[in-house]
């Protein structure tokens, strides 16, 4: 079994944690979203030597919930160290009054489309090839990653969430546009 992350891992590899590229899409307001990531993170305690994770990441359409569906936010996929502590910054948000309404979005982590590989370089050559890489795709749905190896997954989680920064605004008005009410109380 896995041992429970600690407040301080989490927050060291959410603050380390960055993302390189962006997707060039936003979270479709209507359907399901299917974003690729690349993640390099270099190897605990070994210089030189970098892990490569390839995946998936699913954002569900979105929909307005209100503080009292808190409870219902989903973080399927994740380990359930991960899940736990993104449980416990979710009260924390709950008890100081943050986000009273918000869209909820569902990610799905998919473990079973996640590859990964070592290689001999430096973090940094290796943040530049998934860079040229990403930009030779020419994907839309495609993220490059930073994180921290051990807890690989706040990376993820950070991603999601800058995701739902990103695109928040764009699928209100659509929302509005659109005159459908996706409240869930």
């Amino acid at each position: 079994m896995d041992n429970p992350i600690t407040k301080d891992d989490f927050d060291y590899a959410f603050e380390s944690s960055k993302v390189i590229c962006e997707p060039a899409r936003f979270i479709d307001t209507f359907d399901l979203t299917r974003f690729e990531f690349l993640m390099a993170s270099e190897l605990m305690d070994t210089a030189g030597k970098i892990r490569i994770r390839a995946g998936v990441v699913e954002a569900q359409k979105p929909m307005i919930i209100k503080p009292e569906s808190y409870s219902e936010v989903a973080f399927d996929g994740f380990s359930e160290k991960s899940e736990q502590e993104a449980r416990r910054m979710l009260e924390r948000l709950k008890e100081n009054g943050d986000n009273l309404a918000f869209l909820r979005y569902g990610f799905e982590f998919k473990k079973k489309e996640t590859r990964e590989e070592i290689v001999h370089d430096s973090l940094e050559s290796v943040i530049n090839k998934l860079k040229e890489e990403a930009r030779q795709a020419a994907n839309p749905s495609l993220a490059v990653l930073e994180g921290v190896d051990d807890t690989w997954e706040v990376g993820l989680l950070k991603f999601t969430i800058q995701m739902i920064n990103r695109s928040a605004q764009v699928n209100i008005h659509d929302y509005k546009r659109s005159g459908k009410c996706p409240i869930r109380r």
